[in-house]
């Protein structure tokens, strides 16, 4: 029996474990989105955004475009976190088209509203995590209007196979601040400290992990769609490979975040 077959059902069960495996992180960054600031906005106490953001990036008295600016993200960053988790999942698509259409319609708008209250936020309020940060948020921003833009365009047009292209880079790089914890998170762990971290956030891997947190997963999901749509048999063999060693590295960043940063914050 051909090898090909085989190498294609592990590619597929490989990418979808590093899905799932993603979406219950995604969604518990959702829960503290909503224990940490949503409980703030609930309960009248805007002061608790402040717990974690800086002087001058949380809640500001006085500053009303910059709160409800920020307000949106946070709002956004929930909804991003549980909507793009159901967009992708194939039974769904199959068994209810119409919700598939209009979660990806919200999914869509949404990632737009975060990338532009997020670069609003960064050219008014000034760098959270250093200028380098700065700069790999706005690419960040633009790669999301851009692949939000096609994603559209290609639906429009009933082109699914590249709307599913376009679809799977949006979520990419609307995550890119999940990623970016992971990648920190792991960095320490793997070092036993913040090798390459400065206060300033501008040591050798603060750059690195600026542009990384956007670029390196895009990469690694051109190189899955090269892989699925040209590769043969060794190709997609290693493909997941990665995958399966990727996700055992998400889930372990997940757990590090969660226990290092999540909850003891709340």
């Amino acid at each position: 029996m051909s090898t090909a077959p085989k190498a294609e059902r592990l590619l597929r069960a490989s990418a979808a474990l590093w899905y799932a495996v993603a979406v219950a992180g995604l969604w518990a960054f959702g829960a503290y989105i909503a224990a940490l600031y949503g409980a703030g906005l609930a309960g009248g106490d805007l002061s608790r955004w402040n717990r974690v953001l800086p002087d001058g990036h949380g809640y500001v008295a006085g500053d009303m475009r910059g709160n409800l600016a920020l307000g949106a993200h946070l709002a956004t960053a929930f909804i991003v976190t549980l909507s793009g988790g159901l967009q992708l999942v194939p039974q769904i698509r199959a068994r209810a088209p119409w919700l598939h259409r209009w979660n990806g319609r919200l999914f869509v708008a949404v990632a737009v509203v975060a990338a532009t209250s997020g670069l609003f936020i960064a050219l008014t309020r000034g760098a959270v995590a250093g200028t380098y940060m700065t700069v790999g948020n706005a690419l960040n921003a633009a790669l999301v209007l851009t692949f939000a833009a096609q994603a559209w365009r290609t639906a429009r047009a009933r082109a699914f196979v590249s709307h599913r292209r376009w679809a799977l880079r949006l979520f990419v790089v609307i995550n890119a601040v999940w990623f970016y914890r992971l990648g920190m998170m792991l960095w320490f762990a793997a070092n036993q400290g913040p090798v390459g971290h400065t206060a300033a956030f501008d040591g050798p891997f603060d750059i690195f992990l600026a542009f990384a947190h956007v670029l390196l997963p895009l990469a690694i999901l051109e190189l899955y769609l090269a892989a699925g749509a040209r590769g043969g048999a060794r190709a997609k063999g290693a493909m997941a490979a990665l995958l399966l060693v990727l996700s055992l590295a998400t889930a372990m960043g997940v757990l590090l975040v969660a226990m290092g940063m999540w909850l003891p914050r709340l």
